[in-house]
């Protein structure tokens, strides 16, 4: 047997690796040691991952740099890894990876914050503080710069308005920002505000805003209106992380999407933040990484990959309003188009498949460009199962969807069952309702521009229940006597030639 030996030099570098590739400050958990470790700590966030997983992979790295950042405020960041530790996974009812919880002397909750170091950090900064801290000249400071978004009551009493409303909106947003309150004179005369008084402190746009309301009148939701505005910059980057602040706005979102390795990017997103300053109390206004998500742009009827393209989406309508892209995304075009979108003068662009020049299926396949002239048609009931082509639960309800319509195919002319694809087809304004999940089934009754939602189970036998519940015409084939002719569906009756000449 050869015995190798290492150089002094060789075995410190081998011994540094090996230093380096242990030294991390995000503590691994066991089934042995999770309760030991967990149960006694006021705050530790645990990730259930597995090695396996690319979401995982990508946490990493941010989740590592938090740990280190949180380590000095003794705030500890824990992994379980569940390919090693399965039934530790199992026990806890892991289900999906990576799967992040808040535990609290063991007590947990869904963690909810963003993926991202800053974010993480900030997070939990928030969990670790009281809803609202109290302020003194030692640590008001601090608290301002603690994280991007800070607000703070400055009051001569705790029992005074509006103490007792900004406590409940802190109990309510903890989660989302930071809530301090000081009954100190020395810190409100530093800070330079007559009591009561509500200062928000911010790492964007104007730096420190007052309440500027009357203030003895205050209600929670009030500060809880004006703090979501105000926590919404002029214009920033929307990404996985902040977009569901976004989404929970009532205002339309204005994307700007942008190729982020371009020389001009600042350039661009400069020249329409005057545009996002004008409209700011009508509009959210965002850029995005065209090359990351092209694919939201192609969601968002932006057909072509040219960029800079620029976008208005009515979130609530899901209607879009692409700027098009043939002219170039400037101040003046920017402003002019979200001139004449506030104003309502713009319609929206729906996205169809075309008309299909036949029908060869007893399941009526519907585009968006003919969605109100056959799903409106009051002589007839409609059934429409709205799906995603790569979902599994559509693929799985296709047997059964044809089966239904094969049933009803002799009654053509007073039921339609139909199937469109929604991820291809914008429902037009004229829908009371947006398709958020797949399959979603809504039954029209003949005569009604009332939507029914389908709840029960996918079986063959409960939507033929439900359709006989509901519709309004007979589902009797009718009879056709000797000399007549019976009139068979195509497209509305009437409207079949029309769609030949499309």
């Amino acid at each position: 047997m050869r015995l190798s030996i290492l150089s002094p030099a060789l075995a410190v570098a081998f011994a540094s690796y090996a230093l380096a590739q242990d030294a991390s400050d995000v503590l691994t958990l066991t089934t042995s040691d999770f309760s030991a470790k967990v149960d006694n700590e006021p705050l530790i966030l645990v990730e259930f991952f597995a090695p396996w997983c690319g979401h995982c992979k990508a946490l990493a790295p941010h989740y590592e740099e938090a740990a280190t950042a949180l380590k000095d405020k003794d705030i500890k960041l824990a992994k379980v890894d569940c390919v090693d530790q399965a039934d530790l996974c199992q026990a806890n009812g892991i289900q999906g990876y990576p799967t992040l919880r808040v535990y609290k002397n063991g007590t947990p909750s869904d963690y909810q914050g963003p993926r991202k170091a800053d974010g993480i950090i900030s997070y939990m900064v928030k969990q670790s503080l009281p809803a609202v801290t109290e302020l003194t000249l030692s640590n008001i400071e601090e608290f301002k710069a603690a994280d991007k978004f800070v607000a703070v009551a400055y009051v001569s009493s705790t029992t005074d308005a509006p103490a007792v409303a900004f406590n409940q909106v802190a109990e309510t947003h903890r989660d989302d920002f930071l809530f301090g309150l000081s009954t100190d004179p020395d810190v409100i005369a530093a800070e330079a505000v007559t009591p009561p008084a509500v200062v928000v402190y911010r790492s964007f746009d104007e730096p420190r805003v007052v309440y500027p309301y009357p203030i003895l009148d205050a209600k929670p939701e009030d500060f809880e209106e004006w703090m979501a505005d105000l926590s919404i910059p002029v214009i920033d980057e929307v990404s996985s992380d902040n977009y569901a602040v976004y989404a929970s706005s009532t205002k339309p979102l204005a994307y700007v999407f942008l190729d982020p390795t371009a020389e001009n990017k600042e350039e661009i997103i400069a020249s329409v933040r005057p545009v996002a300053e004008e409209y700011k109390s009508k509009v959210n206004f965002v850029w995005i990484d065209a090359i990351k998500f092209g694919d939201h742009a192609k969601a968002l009827n932006l057909q072509e990959p040219k960029w800079p393209s620029f976008v208005i989406q009515d979130l609530e309508k899901q209607l879009k309003y692409p700027l098009d892209q043939s002219k170039e995304v400037s101040t003046e075009s920017v402003k002019d188009w979200t001139k004449q979108f506030v104003s309502g003068e713009l319609k929206p662009e729906l996205k169809s498949q075309p008309i299909p020049e036949v029908q060869d299926e007893s399941v009526y396949n519907l585009v968006g460009k003919e969605f109100e002239e056959v799903v409106f048609d009051d002589s007839k009931d409609v059934f429409v199962e709205f799906y995603a082509s790569w979902c599994g639960h559509c693929k799985r309800l296709k047997p059964t969807w044809d089966l239904l319509a094969d049933k009803y195919a002799s009654v053509k002319d007073q039921i339609i069952v139909a199937k469109m694809e929604a991820t291809e087809n914008d429902l037009p304004p004229s829908v009371p309702f947006r398709v958020a999940g797949f399959p979603t089934l809504k039954f029209k009754p003949a005569g009604s521009r009332d939507f029914l939602d389908y709840e029960g189970d996918r079986s063959f036998e409960s939507l033929v229940a439900f359709v006989e519940e509901h519709s309004k015409n007979s589902l009797e084939p009718s009879v056709v006597l000797e000399g007549q002719t019976q009139t068979h569906f195509s497209a509305g009756n009437a409207s079949a030639e029309k769609h030949d000449e499309l």
